[in-house]
């Protein structure tokens, strides 16, 4: 088999079991394991999966840019977004984390709303302006432009001092195995030092982002309280997660 048959094949695989263990592809092919591994690799430069010990995952597309995103699944994040909404009451203080479907959860919540938003995104931030009883506070750092997030030693120096009921956290991959996962380590680093900040964390993840991974840990899902998803209750991924499920409607 070609090199090229190969990584298609890999990437069948892939869509179709939703995890690739070189050990045993190689078996079932009679090729060497060193073979898989390079197909994985070259696959992975490209983007198209994500290497973890013993095989690959499928990669995530919340990893494209800001821009590319913003038309990613649209109605799932909105209904993941109201769903979010919906768990925000009044006179509470949210941390809401950055990306496209955090914008959506600031379309969603009540133009009436009285609360606290804590944000490190200048873009959700700016959302925020029309909720007049919303009392709005910006953390600062680099600018993380994938996400357009703070991030950096003073971006987590800042989050210490915060005491919040809930974040609405958002990540690029979910996976059973894997845990919460995104595609830069400061961005990841940020995610952690404001999820303990919270009382309870709730996970922003459209359906694109199920059964997916990225290169850098957020959280295991057992530290969460919940996982929010578009995703349908008989998705075996979406069964297989160890932690709570609220199901988008």
């Amino acid at each position: 088999m070609l090199a090229a048959q190969r990584r298609d094949l890999l990437l069948e695989r892939l869509h179709r079991d939703g995890r690739i263990i070189a050990k045993d592809l190689a078996a079932e092919l009679g090729i060497s394991e060193d073979s898989i591994r390079r197909d994985l690799r070259d696959l992975a430069a490209a983007g198209l999966c994500q290497r973890v010990y013993g095989g690959a995952l499928p990669a995530s597309p919340a990893i494209a840019d800001y821009a590319a995103r913003e038309s990613v699944e649209v109605p799932g994040k909105r209904r993941v977004a109201a769903a979010a909404a919906a768990l925000v009451e009044p006179g509470s203080t949210v941390i809401l984390d950055g990306g496209t479907t955090a914008h959506a959860v600031v379309q969603a919540l009540p133009p009436d709303l009285r609360a606290t938003v804590v944000t490190h995104s200048p873009t959700v931030a700016g959302a925020l302006a029309d909720h007049r009883d919303v009392e709005v506070y910006l953390i600062g750092g680099r600018l993380f432009k994938h996400s357009m997030v703070a991030c950096g030693a003073a971006a987590v120096e800042a989050a210490r001092g915060l005491r919040a009921d809930l974040f609405l956290l958002g990540v690029t991959g979910v996976h059973p195995e894997v845990g919460l996962t995104t595609g830069d380590a400061d961005e990841a680093a940020m995610k952690r030092a404001l999820a303990r900040q919270a009382a309870d964390t709730y996970v922003l993840a459209s359906s694109e982002k199920i059964g997916t991974a990225s290169r850098f840990t957020v959280l295991p899902l057992a530290e969460v309280a919940g996982v929010i998803t578009d995703a349908g209750a008989d998705d075996p991924t979406v069964r297989a997660l160890d932690a709570p499920v609220i199901h988008a409607p």
